[in-house]
């Protein structure tokens, strides 16, 4: 690296330095300071900081009132989200640097954190597809991923998911470039939020053993045994309370998968036989993927595999949330870069044109369906179901868009 391009590598760190504090202290003055939120983020943030400052486990029945009295001034209504723990204790390391300061503080620090991790993702997601944007074009989809309904939700939350897509798009950057090591740590980190890599994990490290890509599959141990490790040592009882917040996780939710939508709240005709048969069909379809990747070895092959994951995953698992959706960017880029790429003098307009459709039309949809502040139903359908049809529809074509 030359004089030239060390200098302007750190003015660019210095600028983004700079936008970040800027960022952080208008959120504060502006938003934080005045109407605390991001309740997604709180619960895991205040059972850090009993843990440390207590010593009460944050996945006890005491934890879980202090934090409904700092979410609500008092125990949650059984209308209301209580304040559990549903998070693998590990993931509290990654908050424990903001678990001293006060919330208002913590809270425009996460949000930033999260916008610069979207983009970031966006970036990245866009580089996986192979897609050479224009600068304009690049900056209008930036906008529009932070404005997009998943994304933006996601973000006023202060939802894991949008660290956990960051995670992911480092893990397939890193794949690509061959820095392994990096890749298997990246991978492990995307476990906080297990829900949306659960199926995601398993590829990944059976396409490194399928290619003897053996610095992936030991990163990942690695990464994992010292995760779980100083979990044991700080809390030995972690993962008994853990899978107990877990399994009362549906009792508090109304909605299941996108799946349990279909066959039990608009088709209940069909019931949980339904339900289960057209799981195991996704998990059939998306297995058939699987197999053809240890002789296939081509990127963009794998690339497409990685988005049916991603697809099948939040379509089946038993319950998701519509901000989990951000990863489903990965399989969207593809799809964009593919129009943008195939349909030459019109792909530009096809591309905005389908980027304004999304985010009017799930914004428009919200509102309109919206009943006491909680999503309708249909909410969780479109982006996972129309992307599993572009998948399916354009598979071909999706898998030549940038040969590896």
């Amino acid at each position: 690296m030359n004089a030239k391009t060390t200098a302007l590598t750190s003015l660019v760190i210095a600028l983004l330095i700079a936008v970040g504090v800027a960022d952080v202290y208008a959120t504060y003055t502006v938003f934080t300071s005045r109407f605390p939120g991001a309740n997604d983020f709180y619960r895991p943030w205040a059972g850090t900081r009993l843990w440390l400052t207590e010593g009460i486990s944050p996945y006890s029945s005491e934890a879980t009132t202090k934090i409904e009295i700092g979410m609500y001034g008092r125990p949650a209504r059984p209308d209301e989200d209580p304040g559990l723990l549903s998070y693998p204790f590990y993931t509290l390391f990654l908050i424990i640097p903001l678990a001293f300061l006060p919330y208002a503080w913590v809270e425009a620090i996460w949000l930033t954190l999260l916008e610069f991790a979207l983009i970031g993702s966006v970036i990245g997601s866009i580089r996986l597809a192979g897609w050479r944007m224009s600068p304009g074009l690049l900056v209008v989809t930036l906008v529009w991923s932070l404005l997009f309904y998943h994304n933006a939700r996601a973000i006023l939350l202060g939802q894991f998911a949008v660290l956990v897509f960051a995670f992911v798009v480092w893990v397939l950057l890193a794949l690509r470039a061959r820095h392994d090591a990096w890749a298997g740590v990246a991978l492990a980190l995307s476990t906080a939020k297990p829900q949306m890599v659960f199926l995601f994990v398993p590829l990944v490290l059976l396409w490194a053993v399928a290619r003897r890509r053996w610095q992936v599959v030991i990163a990942f141990g690695v990464t994992m045994g010292v995760w779980l490790a100083v979990s044991f040592i700080s809390m030995p009882g972690w993962v008994s309370d853990f899978v107990r917040e877990v399994l009362r996780y549906p009792s508090y939710t109304a909605i299941g998968s996108p799946v349990w939508i279909i066959t039990r709240y608009f088709f209940p005709v069909f019931g949980a036989p339904g339900e289960i048969i057209l799981s195991i069909l996704l998990c059939v379809w998306m297995l058939t993927t699987w197999w053809p990747l240890w002789r296939d070895k081509s990127w963009s092959a794998f690339l497409w595999v990685v988005g049916v994951t991603h697809i099948v995953t939040n379509l089946i698992v038993l319950r998701t949330a519509t901000t989990n959706y951000v990863v489903l960017l990965i399989p969207l880029a593809q799809v964009l870069a593919m129009i943008y790429a195939r349909w030459k003098r019109w792909g530009l307009g096809a591309v905005i044109g389908l980027e304004l459709i999304l985010l009017v039309g799930l914004w428009a949809l919200f509102f309109v369906t919206v009943v006491h502040k909680f999503e309708h139903p249909i909410m969780y359908l479109p982006l996972p179901v129309g992307l599993a049809a572009a998948l399916l529809a354009w598979r071909k074509q999706l898998q030549q868009v940038h040969p590896a």
